[in-house]
């Protein structure tokens, strides 16, 4: 029986919900027509600046209403206010109520509901947070309009269209149809008709950035029963075909013959074999001298740990383990969108971490694309290994300016940071703090941890050039690991296994694999100068 003939059959994936249409229009709140509910930005009181057309009370306390609430009030012969105050809202972030209207309005006889919504200091991550809690109380609905991204001329409808599509995402494999399904439409209403062109073009840039996080999480959300390297590949070749890009494929074979044996080592012992996934994107009117970038995602499709195999609630969540792969799949694919300046290259070693009879076993020693060894004394330090092997070949074949690696790495970075910042190394101060601020910007945060290379003698191995798993502190020893693959080019080491999985629905973040980094690599990469004093 051949190997082939031993795999089973793929199951399909069914239908998945997508997220809300979202559209813009300059038209006042109140004169829309054909939407079953209205949004309402509740500010507070304290601090808050009244908006023009905001309602408020005369009591100090009282809650003010942003754009298009008095208006609508009067249209309705509602007091917003009031409402608003009974029920105890105060304008923070993650507050709503929503308002039965069952006569609809004078012009708007499909109006069922006025949602009062708070808003905090709309900051961009208040109103992407807003927009996310909006998300979730209009579940089922036909069409939503809400002057949320009005209140912030510079941000408002990035920040209010990613929570409004990250807050809607779900994924189901049940028999039945989705219990719930996000709303269909929402319209961003309020805004400037003076700005028509730039409002279009910051909800193309939204769209890309919000379409790239519900794209990877959907991909880390994948049932590892479908989800093996051959899959990812697949999918990575309609990526390309999409955005215009170009893709290469390498399978066991080849992989073997090219000597790429961290990735083959890690994923031997599955009967789903290994693949390394190349994606390419250039800018319009690239040169030669148009620097490139490299993304190196990981994407273990299946963590079981090997022979040094995991405990059973440990393994849970692993279908999630190739996020690193994810992201860098879903940012390529959103480059062209976001305007990205440079040349990208995206690497993804995809491999099953699997225990069979031809699994790596611990003492086994393998050999690195461009011959660096490894002594694998720790078969579920599995990622680094095959990361080893994509950044190798980024740095002898892809003349890199930027090496970035993003993967779901260590427990080590979950202890230190908890569940809701991500651990970032860096051997350049310019390109950590362009991830900082991106992170931030995006609201995938990380910290920065430090390649103390008073750890480097615990890499050592006595019949290999490095040990896979070291003793000391987990998440540096895996980044000071591969850092030796680099060769001391500009590089970056994003480990999110801190945040790979999101215990709860929180905001724009929902419950199971995150995605977390498409959003941040977008924000950097699509900055006018994304190398800005790398190197230097």
């Amino acid at each position: 029986m051949s190997r082939a003939s031993r795999v089973p059959t793929a199951p399909s994936l069914p239908p998945q919900v997508s997220p809300p249409q979202v559209a813009l229009t300059h038209v006042p709140l109140h004169a829309l027509v054909g939407v079953d509910v209205v949004a309402l930005p509740v500010l507070p009181a304290d601090g808050a600046e009244r908006t023009e057309g905001a309602d408020g009370a005369d009591g100090a306390d009282a809650p003010l209403l942003g754009p298009g609430a008095a208006e609508l009030a009067e249209l309705l012969d509602l007091d917003l206010v009031a409402i608003a105050e009974a029920a105890g809202l105060t304008g923070a972030v993650g507050e709503s109520l929503v308002v039965p209207v069952p006569l609809g309005a004078p012009e708007n006889a499909d109006l069922r509901a006025v949602v009062l919504l708070g808003v905090g200091g709309q900051s961009p991550t208040d109103l992407r947070r807003a927009a996310a809690t909006l998300a979730r109380v209009v579940r089922d609905r036909d069409a939503v309009a809400t002057t949320i991204a009005a209140l912030d001329a510079e941000h408002g409808i990035e920040a209010a269209v990613v929570g409004l599509m990250l807050g809607s995402f779900s994924f189901s494999w049940r028999s039945r149809p989705p219990e719930r399904v996000p709303v269909r439409s929402v319209v961003l209403a309020g805004l400037p008709e003076h700005a028509a062109d730039v409002d279009a073009a910051a909800l193309d840039r939204a769209l890309a950035l919000g379409g790239a996080a519900w794209r990877a999480r959907t991909l880390a959300t994948v049932p590892s029963n479908l989800k093996n390297p051959a899959w990812l590949a697949a999918r990575a070749e309609e990526i390309a075909e999409e955005a215009g890009l170009t893709c290469r494929v390498w399978d066991d074979e080849q992989l073997r013959a090219e000597g790429f044996g961290g990735i083959i080592g890690v994923g031997q012992g599955s009967a789903t074999p290994p693949r390394l996934i190349r994606l390419d994107y250039s800018p319009p009117g690239a040169t030669r001298k148009t620097p490139t970038v490299v993304l190196v995602g990981k994407g273990i499709t299946f963590d079981t740990g090997g022979i040094s195999i995991k405990p059973a609630q440990g393994m849970v969540a692993m279908k999630r383990d190739m996020t690193g792969g994810a992201v860098v799949l879903s940012a390529m694919a959103a480059l062209g969108a976001v305007g990205c300046p440079v040349r990208v290259v995206g690497l993804v070693p995809a491999a099953e971490n699997a225990v069979s009879g031809s699994a790596t076993r611990p003492g086994d020693v393998l050999r690195h694309y461009g011959g660096r060894t490894s002594e694998v004394t720790n078969t579920d330090a599995e990622g680094r290994l095959v990361l080893g092997d994509a950044l190798a070949y980024a740095v002898a074949e892809l003349d890199p300016a930027v090496v970035v690696d993003v993967a779901t790495l260590t427990g080590g970075a979950k202890v230190a940071l908890g569940q809701q910042v991500g651990a970032l190394f860096a051997n350049d101060d310019a390109l950590a703090g362009h991830l900082l601020d991106a992170g931030t910007s995006a609201g995938e945060p990380f910290w920065r941890l430090p390649l103390f290379a008073g750890y480097e003698e615990k890499l050592a191995s006595k019949v290999a050039d490095a040990d896979n798993g070291p003793s000391g502190p987990g998440a540096v020893m895996a980044a000071l690991f591969l850092q030796h693959f680099v060769g001391g080019l500009p590089w970056a080491h994003l480990d999110i296994a801190s945040v790979g999985d999101v215990p709860d629905d929180r905001y724009e973040w929902t419950e199971g694999p995150s995605g977390f980094g498409a959003r941040a690599l977008l924000t950097w990469l699509g900055d006018p100068d994304p190398l800005a004093g790398v190197g230097a």
